[in-house]
């Protein structure tokens, strides 16, 4: 199953992806940890994606996806995965369906946490980190909306999306994701069977 995590900073992605690798075994897709493993290991990548980052840009959609089709050719992600963080942007999530389709895959379903703006601020500012004053914060909330509306919209109208409350507890949005999988996993076997 291949699953995109959508969420605004602060909604807890990386959380609720990390427990799903835990509890289902679900690979955890995340490109900032891909573009790290490119760092370090000194790739010809690494070291594109170390100048771009150094100089404050955002690393361009190109590079970005050459990730992502290294990464997915690894025996890693065989069996699906969560991504996390990505895709980003409209070209993003179309270039990640032809790349999905060129291996006679695709994405499954698409989740977003919803939060509301102001527990995200105030989660934000209780984490204490130096770059997060609440008005860095709502710049970056606002970058979000911005730019990830029109993903959401695209997966939107091919069916795939599901909106998860994300003003409770981990565990509980947890369970909300589970059951979520569950109903679609469900009902993907009902039409599977109807079909055949």
């Amino acid at each position: 199953m291949n699953i995109v995590l959508f969420g605004p900073p602060g909604a807890g992605k990386g959380t609720q992806a990390a427990l799903l690798n835990q509890r289902l075994g679900l690979a955890h897709f995340s490109t900032g940890e891909e573009f790290r493993r490119h760092i370090e290991a000194g790739t010809p990548l690494g070291a594109r994606i170390r100048a771009i980052v150094e100089s404050g840009d955002l690393v361009p959609d190109d590079i970005v996806l050459d990730v992502v089709r290294e990464a997915l050719s690894t025996e890693h992600y065989r069996q699906g995965c969560v991504f996390d963080g990505f895709p980003r942007t409209l070209a993003q999530a179309q270039a990640l369906d032809n790349l999905l389709a060129e291996r006679g895959s695709a994405i499954d379903l698409v989740l977003t946490i919803d939060v509301p703006e102001e527990e995200l601020v105030r989660r934000m500012l209780q984490r204490g980190r130096s770059d997060d004053n609440e008005a860095v914060i709502r710049e970056r909330l606002r970058v979000y909306q911005e730019r990830t509306a029109p993903v959401l919209d695209y997966y939107a109208q091919r069916g795939k999306l599901r909106r998860i409350a994300g003003n409770a507890t981990i565990e509980q949005v947890h369970q909300a994701i589970r059951q979520t999988l569950s109903t679609v996993a469900a009902n993907e076997t009902m039409s599977n069977l109807s079909s055949s």
